[in-house]
């Protein structure tokens, strides 16, 4: 788990509950179970998603995968510990009960079935289908989005938010997640192992549905930049917006 969870990698999605928290009001230390969480959700993922069975990697964050570094039953199991202590964390941490119970659920939709797990079922589904940008815009949404989006929205549940700013937070979520997604499929066409920190090249050789194939590279990159100024204009009067905008324009200038 430490192998995996300490490789380094961009910490966006802690940094998003951190911002959103922040932009509502909150108090960071109140949202530091809530980031760590986030965290261990993603790279169980990450684990999972680079197991023969998935994706087959052999590199990840620079480093080799975890069924590398060790074997695929130990990468199963510091996955599905890490899926799991993540919950732990949150319910253990968070301090206001009601609160803690409302991330929890928000963390398990957007991990579960109705998110991330469902995103990338309808992935492996897609393989070798012909272009579909509806297809296209589901799987993204939740294989990438759905995560995304629940570190936006629980950082504002243990921000204090009310349910109007939450739904403005969850906005802005949806579509920095798709955006993020949007370049990432740019980035495997275009940026080297070095850049990315794992293998390019992935999607093409897996006949995967992305937004290069379905729309061009350089409309994907112009609707990547449209779904982050919509995003944006959701949260721009916010109390604290600025660390929000400020992860949202990287989401479309970044290179790994």
């Amino acid at each position: 788990m430490n192998y995996s969870l300490y490789a380094g990698g961009k910490r966006l999605r802690p940094l998003l509950v951190f911002a959103a928290c922040d932009a509502v009001g909150g108090k960071l230390d109140d949202a530091m179970p809530v980031a760590a969480a986030l965290e261990m959700i993603h790279t169980y993922s990450l684990i999972h998603d680079d197991l023969p069975a998935m994706d087959n990697d052999d590199l990840r964050r620079g480093r080799p995968t975890c069924h590398k570094a060790f074997d695929d039953a130990t990468a199963i199991l510091a996955g599905d510990a890490m899926n799991t202590f993540a919950f732990q964390a949150v319910l253990e941490g968070v301090a206001d009960p009601a609160k803690a119970v409302a991330a929890a659920r928000e963390l398990a939709v957007g991990a579960g079935i109705d998110g991330m797990v469902g995103g990338q079922m309808a992935d492996l589904e897609s393989e070798g289908a012909a272009p579909d940008i509806a297809r296209l815009r589901y799987i993204h949404e939740h294989k990438t989005g759905a995560l995304i989006t629940a570190a936006v929205v629980c950082g504002a549940i243990v921000g204090g938010a009310n349910a109007a700013t939450q739904a403005r937070l969850r906005a802005y979520g949806r579509q920095i997640g798709l955006a993020f997604q949007v370049v990432d499929d740019i980035l495997d066409e275009t940026a080297t192992a070095e850049q990315l920190g794992k293998s390019p090249g992935k999607d093409r050789d897996a006949d995967k549905m992305t937004y290069p194939r379905v729309m061009g590279r350089d409309k994907a990159k112009a609707h990547a930049q449209e779904l982050v100024a919509g995003a944006i204009a959701e949260i721009k009067d916010l109390p604290d917006p600025q660390a929000l905008m400020a992860i949202a324009d990287y989401f479309v200038a970044r290179t790994h």
